[in-house]
């Protein structure tokens, strides 16, 4: 139990020069984060006791789901992503390094890569599966303009999970489990939320979701129909061609 007494907290009067919106002052003023260098910030207890109750909220889900959690490294080697070509893809948002052989290596933006192959290592048999796992760890991406304090940062933690399906009736139960269970997380965090249709972008696949929180600050626009709930982002929006009325078309007027 913290006392008040010995708690490392010290808030601060006045907004941090570099904070542009309402979370990254508060959080900077009410003692939860410092920042360490663009994009990058360490977490004061308060914050970390925050940043904990959030992870074991996640964890309770996917547990819960039965999915199993797993824990790969941050320092990941080349050869991996230059087989799925997205050590060239990535480009300069990529953390590169060598050590001191002359071995490339990279921060790793996401772990597609390692999950795969430890399956792969792993299982030798369709039997196994299917196959629920998922990890949270930090990511590294560059990016050009690290923003909006620890919302679009350089070093980031990210829960992400994958299944391994026989057929598409199983990826379909697998994408529902995952589904319903980020349902539950989000709900349990007391967010508000939309669920709206997305691009799958480079990772690819038949479907994509996107669970979607309105702020004045986000970077993301979606459609949304109060009437029969029909919501998508703009990227992956789709409407009905207007019937055709067997008219001729109105004469163009120049202006």
């Amino acid at each position: 139990m913290l006392k008040m007494s010995t708690l490392l907290l010290r808030t601060l009067r006045d907004d941090p020069a570099d904070a542009e919106v309402a979370s990254h002052r508060l959080l900077v003023r009410a003692g939860y984060v410092r920042r360490i260098a663009a994009g990058v910030y360490s977490w004061l207890p308060l914050g970390y006791i925050t940043y904990r109750n959030i992870e074991r909220v996640i964890r309770e889900e996917m547990d819960a789901a039965g999915f199993q959690e797993v824990h790969f490294p941050a320092l990941l080697p080349r050869e991996p992503y230059e087989k799925t070509n997205r050590w060239d893809e990535y480009g300069s948002d990529l953390f590169r390094l060598q050590d001191r052989r002359g071995n490339d290596y990279l921060l790793g933006p996401t772990h597609e890569e390692m999950f795969t192959l430890m399956v792969k290592g792993e299982y030798s048999s369709y039997k196994d599966l299917p196959l629920s796992i998922y990890q949270i760890q930090t990511k590294f991406r560059d990016e050009t303009r690290p923003r909006s304090g620890i919302i679009r940062g350089r070093e980031f933690v990210m829960k992400d999970s994958y299944s391994f399906d026989i057929d598409e009736a199983g990826l379909i139960a697998s994408y529902k489990k995952h589904r319903d269970a980020y349902i539950k997380t989000f709900d349990r965090l007391g967010l508000k939320y939309n669920i709206v249709s997305a691009v799958s972008g480079a990772m690819g696949g038949s479907g994509s979701e996107e669970f979607l929180a309105p702020c004045e600050t986000g970077e993301d626009t979606y459609v949304l129909c109060n009437k029969c709930g029909y919501a998508a982002n703009v990227e992956a929006m789709v409407t009905k061609a207007p019937a055709y009325s067997g008219s001729a078309p109105a004469a163009i007027e120049e202006f």
